[in-house]
């Protein structure tokens, strides 16, 4: 049997190519991104409150980018800090928040995901 902690580490899909990163932006879902890097403990830390977005907005696609190993990702979106967290709708980022704030995430990511489901 699956632990649950295992499954909420499975909806939350890694990136490690440019390709990739293209792959997903080409969704009709709303994407958050978490940009992290291994030896930045801000942004150990935030994994953990990241895995848990992913239960409560479903229809949202949840990204992790280390900005080591996937450093075009994070040069193109002009990340220079650990933790960033962007969100992106139609391919686009839509808001950029940098540091290490669950509840300033949550609520931005809250407001964003509301926008996205709204039909005006």
């Amino acid at each position: 049997m699956e632990s649950h902690e295992q499954q909420i580490k499975s909806k939350v899909l890694k990136v490690d190519s440019l390709q990739t990163w293209d792959s997903y932006l080409n969704q009709a879902h709303p994407v958050i991104v978490h940009f992290t890097a291994s030896w930045c403990m801000p942004s150990v830390v935030m994994s953990p409150f990241f895995e848990e977005l992913v239960l409560t907005y479903p229809d949202a696609i949840f990204l992790v980018v280390d900005v080591d190993e996937v450093k075009e990702v994070a040069a193109k979106l002009e990340v220079k800090a650990m933790p960033t967290f962007v969100l992106i709708k139609d391919g686009n980022p839509a808001d950029k928040i940098v540091g290490a704030n669950p509840d300033e995430i949550r609520k931005r990511v809250d407001g964003f995901i509301r926008s996205c489901s709204s039909p005006f």
